[in-house]
């Protein structure tokens, strides 16, 4: 029997902002991270007029904040930040859907930008698989930049075919929304652009 499985972008689609802006409020505090944010200004402008990529901007906010961290607080904080914030962020339309793909017997998977550090604790009752961004770690401290490429746009569908083979499956199903997720959304038989909205 050929096999069934959702994807599902995270960022604005299964919760209602953005998790790493809200992670790092959360790790930082809100007077640091408005104050980063003022500082960090100049990329994400640049980012805004078209001058540099999604994933420069994002390293530059990543080693602002957490340059140097060691991973072990790191990934304390998510693990805390997913108990405590992520929840109140998801769209409960978005979480019914996941369960009921589950329940269905699909396979679902989340296909996110973020990084899995700070969104697997939220969905740990889940049998849900994360495909990621992945930290660049140095002697077990996070340095800010990326290991590999952004989980974005087309690398979301090459990630997708990565971990899948497509092939093997009869009905492919995925909810985004954003031009981050196109790539994804055209490859799968069923899909919804801000579904839960």
């Amino acid at each position: 029997m050929r096999q069934k499985i959702a994807f599902f972008d995270v960022d604005g689609t299964i919760t209602d902002a953005d998790t790493m802006l809200a992670f790092i409020q959360f790790a930082k505090g809100r007077p640091r991270y408005y104050l980063g944010m003022l500082l960090v200004s100049p990329w994400l402008v640049a980012l805004r007029l078209g001058l540099i990529s999604n994933q420069l901007a994002k390293e530059k906010l990543l080693h602002f904040f957490f340059n140097g961290m060691p991973i072990e607080n790191f990934t304390f904080m998510g693990q805390r930040f997913g108990e405590e914030v992520l929840p109140t962020m998801i769209r409960p339309k978005a979480w019914s859907a996941i369960v009921k793909h589950i329940e269905l017997g699909h396979q679902v998977a989340l296909v996110t930008a973020s990084s899995d550090i700070w969104l697997r604790q939220a969905f740990s009752q889940l049998p849900v698989n994360i495909i990621s961004t992945q930290l660049e770690l140095v002697n077990g401290r996070i340095t800010g930049k990326i290991s590999g490429k952004n989980c974005n746009g087309d690398e979301k569908l090459n990630r997708i075919k990565e971990n899948y083979p497509m092939e093997e499956y009869e009905y492919v199903c995925s909810y985004g929304d954003t031009n981050g997720d196109r790539a994804m959304l055209a490859a799968t038989t069923i899909h919804f652009f801000k579904p839960f909205r």
